[in-house]
């Protein structure tokens, strides 16, 4: 067989049901993350429906045990054929986030796979299950159309708590390091820059969620009688947020911005359109840092977003001066900001423009990755995604969201490749999540095909052993 079989036995998986039928027991298995608890179907999803899928491939599966307490369990599945040979490490999580059963219209449900035209509708379609569920029917078909034998080795870890920032993810990978070596990751998160064009992304943007605090006093007073002689903690922390971000949404602090944007960089953002899909919103004009494209503020810039305000009792406001107020923020921010000094760098601003006495609380945090655009990988994945597709991929330098891929780019030193199966209005993480079926099968044979070209003499892998091997 060669790779158009490759591609034909992907378009079989789709197109005989067997895809949907995947996807359908999966959805149906309620793995919520973001509950608070630890269901026993975030165990079930792995020794149930994932190792069941996994071992009749050849992979040697191990649950294993979060080293967080109340986190997920995790699947390390290795297929070796060779201990000279090299290794890819592919990744997946099958938690979703809560379900939200209430707020999906009649007939759909989150834990129900139901196809209305091109649109898959139930909880995890588009993230994540759906695309772990396009990465293995498409190894499935490169498996079989090599008759058994890849010529590379192949590691999968899946984990169960993502969508409640990884607990354990890291540790996992530190203590497992020797099991979860690789010379190459590749992995299926996040959307496509648009749906009609398939995606390459090496890395995400980074994100630190903080917390901004004001307690004046122990409680309100009466804003008619002590209105215009005792401070409003609303009133001081609104003006020392607006010092950190102005009215059009352009940071403020020097050392929060980015580095200036490469020309290859922004050479390969050029071009990429953000917007216009017939279920994204409308741009906002003049907005956020000026001089730059859309492309050029969503990938290679930094963000600071104000999440949400409080203070008093907005839903029902009373006639009193509040005592105590608060600002939940984030920065989303590139490779070379020093966002681990973000509390450090806020506090002393703060100070610096009088306000002092407002508490900074880093709460989350997450590095920003990216791989070199002119890293050997990259030509090769975007040659293998126009040959299985017919359409030359979009190439996002990052991801503008954020993703663990920090933890595989520096703690196993891997180059990172995602290759997205969703797109940016599949409503991931609200009511009406979905997969667009066009997209899962084009997704099925790219990733057929990718596994494919891993076998292949020319695929650059740092050591040279597929070559010796071959």
């Amino acid at each position: 067989m060669d790779r158009h079989d490759a591609l034909a036995l992907a378009d079989a998986y789709f197109d005989g049901g067997r895809f949907f039928d995947d996807l359908s027991r999966r959805v149906a298995l309620r793995t919520e993350s973001d509950t608070g608890s630890v269901p026993p179907a975030l165990a079930h999803y792995l020794e149930d429906e994932l190792v069941p899928r996994l071992v009749p491939l050849g992979f040697k599966c191990e649950i294993v045990a979060n080293p967080v307490p109340g986190g997920g369990p995790f699947l390390i599945a290795r297929r070796v054929e060779g201990p000279r040979l090299p290794t890819v490490l592919s990744y997946g999580h099958g938690d979703v986030v809560s379900g939200q059963d209430a707020l999906w219209r009649d007939g759909l449900s989150p834990w129900q796979l139901v196809a209305q035209g091109e649109r898959w509708y139930g909880r995890g379609t588009a993230d994540n299950k759906g695309q772990h569920t396009v990465a293995l029917g498409a190894l499935e078909a490169a498996l079989k159309a090599r008759e058994g034998r890849l010529g590379y080795n192949i590691t999968w870890l899946i984990e169960m708590g993502e969508e409640a920032a990884s607990p354990g993810l890291e540790a996992v990978c530190a203590l497992r390091r020797h099991d979860l070596a690789a010379d190459l990751f590749i992995a299926s998160d996040g959307p496509r820059v648009r749906a009609s064009h398939p995606t390459l992304f090496l890395g995400s943007r980074g994100a630190v969620n903080f917390t901004l605090r004001l307690k004046a006093r122990e409680r309100g007073y009466h804003s008619g009688n002590w209105g215009g002689v005792l401070s409003n903690p609303a009133t001081v922390l609104a003006h020392a947020v607006a010092t950190l971000v102005d009215a059009r949404g352009r940071i403020l602090v020097d050392a929060l911005r980015p580095p200036p944007m490469s020309e290859p960089l922004r050479r390969a953002v050029a071009t990429l359109p953000i917007g216009g899909g017939a279920d994204d919103p409308e741009l906002s004009a003049d907005w956020g840092e000026p001089g730059l494209t859309p492309a050029e503020r969503l990938v290679g810039w930094n963000t600071l977003e104000v999440l949400a305000l409080g203070a008093g009792a907005p839903q029902r406001p009373v006639n009193a001066i509040p005592a105590a107020a608060v600002a939940h923020c984030q920065l989303r921010f590139v490779v070379g900001t020093p966002w681990e000094d973000l509390e450090r760098i806020v506090r002393a601003h703060l100070a610096a423009h009088g306000f002092g006495q407002v508490e900074v609380e880093v709460t989350l945090s997450g590095a920003a990755t990216r791989l070199d655009l002119d890293n050997p990988w990259v030509g090769w994945a975007l040659r293998s995604i126009e040959a299985s597709s017919g359409q030359s991929p979009d190439l996002l330098p990052n991801l503008a969201g954020s993703l663990p891929n920090d933890i595989f780019a520096r703690v196993l030193g891997l180059p990172t490749l995602w290759v997205p199966h969703s797109y940016p209005a599949c409503a991931q993480h609200a009511p009406h999540e979905h997969l667009l079926a066009p997209l899962a099968r084009e997704g099925l044979r790219v990733m057929a095909g990718l596994y494919w070209d891993l076998g292949e003499p020319a695929a650059p892998w740092r050591d040279g052993a597929l070559a010796a091997c071959a």
